[in-house]
């Protein structure tokens, strides 16, 4: 072990005398040690929560949505249809393609009622595009495919658990859907209503879709909302997410004038935007407390030049030079920093995957989207964090190692 690091080391394990404050040191450093260990931890913890929240929000989108949606700019929906999906399916890196039409609707049971966003589809290219099918939990969505041979006379549809809850509905279930785009009487518009049977209630755990969502045969989509042979939209799945603007530019050239892609990340830009913002923040908020133990680390330190100034007199009269005086305090304060760390990594790290193993913080769906609180701890936060604590340390050792490494031996030693 190097001179300088034996010394630091000496100085933190050696046993406390009962004279000139070596006890109040000694809880001060130990002060510092805990507040570090918990500034780390709680920064490991915080960055840990908005790294799963947004994981989980962006694998709860990108699953339950297209990666690229292409539809019409002027509105009037998309009339050659068949031959376009097939034509964009040919593409590179298109994985899969659905057609859909969207409607808002209101659906309505009894006295209760909830507005929703209807999309006739394909089930078979559905769940090519999107997960939201393979979430159902009660019932199926069998009864929407084309070749069903469910001959109930009342026409199918599959519902968000939320939207069931809001309706009181049930499997079976026959419920009243109501579309705006109804039909132009003698006495004005008159909206277009039909009655459907629930076949299937899905629970993706995604409160914005468990709410508000529906799925019925485009079909009966169609005829609900008045256009014949005729979808809105064109759901496509890429092979690499990441790459969506990019292939979305690609499928708005092959489809030709008229037509607007989006894709998911356009879609969010702003809720992910949030979540950067907010992991920035509470990075800033929490890294308060490590500044809290340097200044600790500091008193500690400033203390501990004081009661061994005589020792330090000593050393320099044998040969030690004031750049290896400096270096003992560095290191000792380092040292102190070192081990608050460690703890806090530990800490933070053991905290974050129990909550992210047992989930044992519920949230409300209806505020955060989600019904738990994830955890997704990285290595490279404890990177950072460990850099920012032992950086911080390091600042506040430089005024009271620069005061050891300027004592002066005859002085100190004269009344000695």
């Amino acid at each position: 072990m190097k001179f300088e690091l034996f010394i630091a080391a000496r100085y933190l394990r050696a046993r406390r005398r009962q004279t000139r404050g070596q006890p109040i040191i000694g809880v001060i450093t130990a002060i510092s040690v805990l507040g570090v260990a918990a500034g780390v931890a709680s920064l490991i913890i915080a960055l840990a929560i908005t790294n799963g929240m947004r994981r989980d929000l962006q694998d709860r989108l990108v699953g339950s949505t297209a990666h690229v949606e292409l539809m019409r700019t002027a509105g009037d929906g998309i009339k050659d249809w068949r031959l376009l999906t097939f034509r964009l399916a040919q593409m590179p890196h298109v994985q899969a393609v659905a057609p859909g039409l969207y409607g808002q609707v209101l659906i309505s049971r009894g006295a209760r009622s909830g507005g929703a966003l209807i999309k006739g589809i394909i089930p078979s290219d559905e769940r090519n595009v999107g997960n939201l099918l393979q979430s159902i939990t009660q019932g199926s969505a069998d009864d929407l495919s084309p070749a069903s041979t469910d001959t109930n006379p009342i026409p199918p549809i599959v519902i968000g658990n939320d939207l069931a809850l809001t309706l009181g509905a049930t499997l079976n279930d026959t419920i009243l859907v109501t579309s705006p785009q109804g039909e132009l009487t003698p006495l004005g518009l008159i909206p277009r209503y039909q009655r459907f049977r629930v076949t299937g209630i899905f629970a993706s755990g995604f409160y914005q879709y468990d709410s508000s969502y529906a799925f019925m045969r485009l079909t009966d989509a169609q005829r609900l909302f008045s256009e014949p042979d005729i979808i809105s939209v064109l759901s496509i799945r890429i092979d690499d997410l990441y790459k969506a603007a990019e292939v979305g530019k690609q499928l708005e050239a092959a489809a030709g004038a008229g037509f607007e892609a989006t894709n998911w990340m356009e879609q969010n830009r702003e809720l992910f935007r949030a979540l950067k913002l907010e992991q920035v923040v509470t990075f800033i908020v929490l890294a308060l407390i490590v500044v809290v133990a340097a200044l600790n680390i500091l008193i500690a330190l400033t203390m501990m030049v004081m009661e061994k100034t005589r020792d330090i007199a000593v050393m320099m009269s044998f040969g030690v030079r004031p750049d290896q005086i400096r270096r003992i305090f560095l290191l000792q304060g380092l040292l102190i920093s070192s081990l608050g760390t460690t703890l806090g990594l530990i800490a933070g790290y053991a905290a974050s995957l129990a909550g992210s193993h047992y989930r044992f913080i519920r949230l409300d769906a209806s505020v955060y989207s989600i019904d738990y609180l994830p955890f997704a701890p990285h290595l490279t936060d404890a990177v950072i964090v460990a850099a920012v604590s032992l950086g911080v340390a390091l600042i506040a050792t430089l005024y009271p190692s620069s005061s050891a490494a300027g004592v002066l031996p005859a002085e100190a030693l004269r009344y000695e």
